[in-house]
């Protein structure tokens, strides 16, 4: 009888999973107009190069910064979008905050589309070509900020250079908003949030850099992935100390405060936070596993019973996954004696943790005090934010970023997803729930990999994209 129920369970079981694999079908992407433009691709690429020609280094020392780089590109944007500059109002606000604002034919639910001139330091001698030359060979531009994010702020600007050059005039107000401190969590986006509250001004779509066009980023799929992220993840750094009544290193006591740190840095990492399959990462799952082979269809159609593989998969080899889901945290300093044969009396170590949407700092904070169980570790956050709100996808503005998207890289699979890293729309999530995090190019894994790195460059063909998106996404607006 007993073994009777079990089969009988088992395959209603079996029943279950394979009708929900069945079911779990692709779901209608945008309608793809095939409406082309016929702009000055030459004109956009040259301007790009003008813009990367600006060394806007930012530091978190003010005075290592160059402050006349900054103006020149201010000073460069009249002159590269001629009609643009003719048309729109410019303010400038503290911090290095640009914002320009399009006017339409009426102020109501206005856009917002947002780019940082900013770009992080280089060290020009792994560098092959010089990184603020702007040279273009065989079919690339090479330098610091072609990819985070000054083709951003080109695109925006020759786009709407080219539609004002057609008498196009959007139905509701568009703003530019510009940051250069963004790299160094400056507050020029924020004080442009400030000037927008003080004017009640309530933007109904805001747009900034996050996800792209990618290949091969989503288990047993193929085709390309337009990733268009609807939160981002907060941030907090951790500081773990502990004192000694240090000494001489011959006659050390069972444990020293490095090796107290090091037993409570294994803790943490050995009992990663728990995942959160839900939110966007369940809606970027939900959407992209209807395109992957059967074995992972399976498998997303099912998280109910199968969730745990994925979340097993992502705490082994961590990564881009694995960051979807949770909470992660990366040790990335340790400091301890200056002596090599004297115990420290005090020792420290620093962890940079992204704070999944479903966590808080204080949630964060209690859950690796309770994992690390020691009293003689102090753990106290520096600097910290929340994660931001999630923005809604089954509405308008949503559908008006997804259909440039996929009009602009027809064959491309558009899906939420999760930002794990930190932008300057985080400080619209007071104003707005559509809040979208989309950088509009198309890159592989190496073009990804210099971003913030060494030989920063992109294709000539993705500046002409990125000038496309915009176009596209301001006729909707």
């Amino acid at each position: 009888m007993v073994p009777a129920l079990i089969a009988a369970v088992l395959l209603l079981l079996i029943a279950v999973i394979a009708v929900r694999t069945i079911r779990f079908k692709p779901k209608p992407q945008p309608v793809l107009t095939g409406e082309t433009y016929n702009f000055d691709r030459d004109a956009a690429v040259d301007a790009l190069a003008h813009l990367v020609r600006c060394k806007t280094i930012s530091y978190n020392d003010p005075a290592m910064e160059d402050d006349g780089e900054f103006q020149k590109l201010i000073a460069l944007l009249p002159t590269l979008y001629p009609r643009v500059f003719d048309v729109c109002s410019v303010r400038q606000r503290p911090d290095r905050a640009l914002l320009l604002r399009w006017p339409g034919k009426t102020g109501a639910d206005p856009t917002v589309l947002m780019a940082h001139y900013d770009v992080v330091p280089v060290n020009e001698e792994s560098w092959d070509k010089p990184p603020f030359a702007g040279i273009i060979e065989d079919g690339v531009l090479w330098g610091r900020g072609t990819l985070d994010t000054k083709v951003t702020m080109n695109g925006i600007l020759s786009a709407a250079n080219y539609l004002i050059g057609k008498g196009y005039q959007p139905e509701n107000d568009i703003y530019f908003a510009f940051s250069g401190g963004e790299e160094i969590n400056g507050n020029g986006a924020k004080n442009i949030v400030d000037y927008f509250i003080k004017c009640g001004i309530q933007p109904a779509l805001v747009v900034d850099e996050g996800g792209a066009v990618v290949e091969q980023v989503f288990p047993g799929m193929q085709e390309p992935c337009g990733l268009i992220g609807i939160a981002e993840k907060g941030m907090m750094n951790v500081q773990y100390r502990t004192r000694s009544s240090g000494g001489h290193a011959s006659a050390p006591k069972p444990h020293t405060p490095v090796g107290i740190l090091a037993a409570a840095c294994k803790r943490i990492e050995d009992h990663p936070f728990p995942a959160h399959i839900q939110g966007p990462a369940a809606q970027m799952f939900d959407t992209l596993g209807r395109h992957s082979t059967l074995f992972y269809r399976v498998i997303f159609a099912n998280m109910w019973c199968f969730g745990w593989i994925i979340d097993l998969l992502g705490k082994r080899s961590g990564g881009e996954m694995n960051a979807l889901m949770r909470t992660t945290v990366a040790f990335t300093q340790m400091e301890g004696s200056s002596a090599r044969n004297v115990i420290p009396p005090e020792a420290s170590m620093v962890s940079n943790i992204r704070l999944n949407p479903h966590d808080s700092v204080a949630s964060a904070l209690a859950y690796l005090k309770k994992t690390v169980n020691n009293s003689a570790v102090e753990i106290t956050a520096l600097e910290s934010f929340e994660p931001s709100p999630i923005s809604e996808t089954n509405c308008p503005a949503w559908d008006k970023v997804a259909s440039a998207v996929a009009n602009t890289w027809p064959g491309c699979v558009v899906a939420p997803y999760l930002m794990v890293q930190c932008s300057d729309s985080r400080h619209y999530g007071k104003l707005s729930n559509h809040v979208y995090r989309f950088s509009a190019m198309d890159l592989s894994a190496e073009e990804r990999a210099t971003i913030h790195g060494s030989n920063e460059r992109i294709r000539i063909e993705t500046i002409g994209k990125a000038v496309e998106f915009y176009i596209r996404l301001m006729k909707q607006c």
